[in-house]
């Protein structure tokens, strides 16, 4: 197994894994975020509109980070800056 099939099956491996673990913190967050917001439109109904726009506010935060992995992952697979490197010899 030469240098460069390594470097592609480690990017490939380290895009996943970038997915898996950036994912799970995201979608724990979110679900309690929207349980916490359900559960407070539910004791102050009145409060409902400014707690839907907080929440809406919160969620596109979070989901931020899973696009930043989804974005590195991306990088790892097509535009991976280690395969320059061994292109030009070390």
């Amino acid at each position: 197994m030469d240098s460069t099939t390594i470097i592609g099956l480690g990017s490939m491996a380290m895009a996943g894994l970038t997915m898996a673990i950036g994912s799970i913190a995201p979608a724990l967050a979110e679900g309690r975020a929207v349980s916490r917001a359900l559960q407070s439109i539910a004791q102050q109904p009145d409060e409902a509109d400014i707690l839907s726009r907080i929440l809406f506010v919160g969620l596109a935060m979070i989901e931020s980070i899973a696009i930043y992995c989804f974005v590195i992952s991306i990088i790892l697979i097509f535009v991976n800056p280690f395969w320059e490197k061994m292109s030009a010899g070390g």
